[in-house]
């Protein structure tokens, strides 16, 4: 049997003071979160091992991650974060690739005021040593980054790269954003070397969400990608905002149903491990 594997959830503490986007407003995320505290809900769920992926645009946070990682052996890998533009970047991926743990790198584009920064050509020589040390891209996107993504990734077909969350649905609009999402999808979903991670729905959705509510998300999402090219992921603790970690991992497998035993095990854990050379 496949080693159950979450693919997405971070560790932080706001007190080292590079998350922009952690304000004491959000009130239920604004502390300390360790691997003592994801422990007895991963071990409810079955989940042995996870892939911690980076919450703040710092060199920093990546390294106080992989401190966490070494001492932690639910951990099988990182998710960092590089500055991809400056000269020094493809030294900087060197070095990390030289941690056993670190996996890839994610740019957290969705906040980036350039829809357009990922077509840039000159991520080239980053992008070339990603490739060079067998990492991994974790695509923090939306819909509106398709195109650009589309160039980003043809420029560089040997990229593993993996879009996070589905590409954020708008799924607390209804119907309202479905189609220019579900295109998306279909598009990101044409690229061979793409994946895509089964997490981060829930926070996307109203509260009062059910196995309705995801439903036509998750069939479009599987059949655009395949049991293949999927992986689940908790995008815990944020998942705590409107949703709770036992629920979201047994509502995926009821959502899953139709998938066989083989299929299922590689989207909880078999896809993951090979994705990110775990």
């Amino acid at each position: 049997m496949t080693i159950r594997i979450d693919a997405h959830q971070h560790f932080w503490d706001p007190a080292r003071g590079d998350y922009e986007w952690l304000t004491p407003e959000l009130k239920i995320l604004y502390r300390l979160f360790g691997p003592d505290d994801l422990k007895p809900l991963r071990e409810a769920a079955g989940v042995e091992r996870t892939v911690v992926v980076q919450a703040a645009p710092t060199i920093d946070e990546t390294r106080y991650l992989l401190d966490i990682a070494r001492h932690e052996p639910s951990i099988a890998g990182v998710v960092g974060w590089v500055p991809l533009l400056l000269p020094t970047a493809p030294a900087v991926i060197g070095a990390l690739a030289h941690e056993p743990k670190f996996k890839g790198v994610r740019p957290m584009l969705q906040d980036l005021p350039d829809d357009t920064w990922i077509a840039n050509p000159d991520l080239a020589p980053a992008i070339e040593a990603l490739i060079e040390h067998d990492l991994a891209f974790d695509a923090l996107i939306y819909a509106r980054h398709v195109e650009p993504f589309e160039t980003f990734a043809k420029r560089f077909p040997e990229l593993r790269i993996v879009v996070d969350h589905g590409a954020k649905p708008p799924i607390r609009y209804g119907r309202a954003g479905w189609q220019t999402w579900a295109d998306a999808i279909t598009r990101l979903a044409q690229l061979p070397q793409v994946h895509c991670k089964l997490s981060g729905l829930v926070t996307e959705a109203s509260p009062g969400w059910s196995e309705e509510t995801l439903h036509p998300y998750v069939e479009h999402l599987l059949t655009s990608f395949g049991p293949s090219r999927l992986m689940w992921g908790s995008d815990w603790p944020v998942l705590d905002l409107n949703g709770d970690y036992q629920v979201w991992h047994s509502m995926a497998n009821t959502l899953l149903a139709s998938l066989s035993d083989a299929e299922r095990d590689a989207v909880f854990g078999g896809n993951a491990a090979a994705f990110y050379r775990l």
